[in-house]
């Protein structure tokens, strides 16, 4: 009998985020011109700004995370790349740190605090629950982009093929390009 490790968990639910915004970004770079920062209905106003904005709430905390005190500095610009190849590129980075610390977890990590630098106080929290509520929005706005798509010249990727073993099928070229054996994704 296998015993559960919530730290797989979140390893997981780390690669799958990065697998999902790795499919999506390679979507977006197809897009014609104009379609990246053209008017949208959604929360935000195109896929340009609802993808910055999953950059800058994974930078904010993903540093928190990190120990870093980074804080709302994280979006001073709200909108730091102007176009989709930056922007992959710096979610890449991101998505990598929290990948990294993800393959670092121990249940005492997770239980432990984590200090989030607000602007007049310092937020405490369960490491647990703020990884949570992190990947609770990349997978928000990554869906909001993803029926966005569906009004532009690029038809929306498939994005929940990340989890488990019979999906492997799916996703050898995503792993492949991300540099990753289905081991890694697995174990």
């Amino acid at each position: 009998m296998t015993t559960f490790d919530p730290c797989r968990s979140f390893r997981k639910l780390a690669y799958n985020n990065a697998l999902a915004n790795h499919r999506l970004h390679a979507s977006c770079a197809l897009l014609q011109p104009g379609e990246f920062d053209a008017p949208r209905v959604s929360f935000f106003p195109s896929i340009k700004a609802t993808l910055n904005h999953i950059l800058t709430v994974d930078w904010f905390y993903v540093d928190a995370l990190e120990g870093g005190s980074l804080g709302p500095k994280a979006w001073e610009v709200e909108e730091p790349c102007p176009d989709i190849a930056t922007l992959a590129t710096a979610q890449k980075t991101v998505d990598a740190r929290l990948a990294t610390l993800a393959e670092a977890l121990s249940p005492e990590m997770l239980a432990g605090t984590v200090e989030i630098h607000r602007v007049d106080r310092i937020q405490r929290e369960r490491m647990e629950d703020v990884l949570g509520h992190l990947f609770q929005h990349q997978t928000h706005h990554r869906g909001q982009v993803h029926a966005m798509l569906a009004g532009t010249s690029i038809k929306p990727p498939q994005l929940d093929e990340f989890i488990v073993a019979d999906d492997a099928r799916f996703r050898g070229a995503d792993i492949a390009a991300l540099g990753w054996s289905e081991e890694k994704l697995m174990r």
